[in-house]
């Protein structure tokens, strides 16, 4: 579907067709077609390159990218994607990536597929990728593995941190493969940004489907410059927001609902005094969220509060890049967080909770250890894996 999108857009078959030949040593030939989906002409692709049923592992796909004479940014790419999923089937198996042997992902048509659309990136000279939350299916499928659930377990390894929805469809919609394409193209999960649309491609799945069209669309364009272009270093993102008005519950019972909205996962919660219909004093009470999360929220408000409904909507939000990290200080090691602002520049701040409990502890004022940490700072010494955002 991928392949099938790009060519949609104009990447030649035969560009194709030449380059995976070279990398895989072998004649491989593209059969494209035109296929309607919902009434929607996109393009099918399908590999021919004999039989070739080989379980390749990590190791010997790397020999093969490497040794390549692709240029290095397809390399990279490639790499990248086959790396997503070695290290999630490792996990999921107990064993190195480069042991892993990916049986369906390792064969000849995945290859094409990956870095196939490596080379496609790069032909099209695509910068910058977004993509909207990943639908997924249900049920169960059958591999070599044996019989396993929808969504693969490899599948929903690869999505960790990345927005996503059931869609409420018996059948796989995202494989291992599709979700370390996305996982590694998408600088962000939103809805679509303030741009000038150029072309819009198709690629179709082989299986129709009753509920929605089986199809993978990919549109191109340039960002809408302006106030936006001072924001490029910045994080764009969808989130939710689920809020609502309360007029006659005990404001001592709120409080314990925002440790309970933050322990649900909420990114921040309000409460905002308001005044109501009648002239009577009241609280809005409003929380930030994942898109995922936001039917989480609402049942939790529904169920502490006197609420009887609540607004739910999706919001754009610019956000700088954060990451854990531990900072040796005076106090010895404290949690932290690195920022990088809109030129680059880094800066450590201490977290909030770390503080609070070297204040208790030491029986100081909490003022004092974040002076004290300002003007000694320590060396970061151990950096955190995944990017905290709030």
């Amino acid at each position: 579907m991928t392949l099938g999108a790009f060519i949609s857009l104009g990447v030649p078959p035969e560009r194709l067709e030449r380059e995976l030949s070279r990398v895989l040593s072998r004649e491989i030939k593209l059969s494209v077609a035109s296929i309607s989906r919902g009434g929607i002409s996109a393009r099918g692709v399908q590999v021919n390159a004999g039989d070739d049923r080989a379980s390749r592992n990590y190791s010997r796909i790397k020999q093969l990218i490497k040794k390549s004479d692709l240029n290095p940014r397809v390399k990279t790419i490639s790499l990248d994607i086959f790396d997503k999923i070695a290290v999630a089937e490792g996990e999921i198996h107990g064993c190195a990536p480069d042991d892993v042997h990916f049986h369906e992902v390792g064969g000849l048509d995945a290859i094409v597929d990956i870095v196939g659309t490596a080379i496609c990136v790069d032909y099209l000279g695509l910068e910058k990728m977004m993509s909207a939350p990943i639908p997924l299916g249900k049920g169960f499928l059958s591999c070599r593995h044996g019989v396993l659930p929808v969504p693969a377990p490899a599948t929903l390894a690869i999505l960790k941190d990345i927005p996503v929805y059931g869609s409420g469809i018996g059948h796989e919609l995202v494989t291992p493969t599709g979700a370390a394409i996305i996982a590694v193209l998408a600088d962000s999960f939103q809805d679509i940004p303030e741009m000038t649309i150029e072309k819009i491609g198709y690629g179709a799945g082989e299986r129709e489907l009753e509920e929605i069209p089986n199809l993978l669309r990919i549109i191109t364009g340039r960002l809408k410059k302006g106030d936006l272009s001072r924001l490029e270093g910045a994080l764009q993102e969808t989130v939710g927001v689920v809020e609502t008005c309360i007029d006659d519950m005990n404001p001592e019972l709120l409080g314990f609902t925002v440790e309970r909205l933050y322990a649900d996962g909420a990114l921040d919660v309000y409460l905002f005094p308001i005044y109501m219909k009648k002239n009577r004093p009241g609280t809005m009470l409003q929380v930030l969220c994942r898109v995922e999360r936001k039917t989480v929220m609402a049942q939790r408000i529904l169920t502490e509060t006197t609420s009887l409904g609540v607004r739910v909507y999706d919001i754009r939000r610019f956000a700088l890049f954060r990451e854990p990290v531990i900072l040796e200080t005076p106090f010895g090691r404290v949690q932290a967080k690195r920022i990088r602002d809109l030129s680059g520049n880094l800066r450590v701040v201490p977290e909030y909770d770390a503080c609070r409990k070297i204040a208790l502890e030491k029986k100081i004022a909490l003022q004092v250890v974040y002076e004290t940490i300002e003007k000694n700072p320590g060396p970061v010494i151990t950096e955190g894996n995944d990017r905290e955002r709030n």
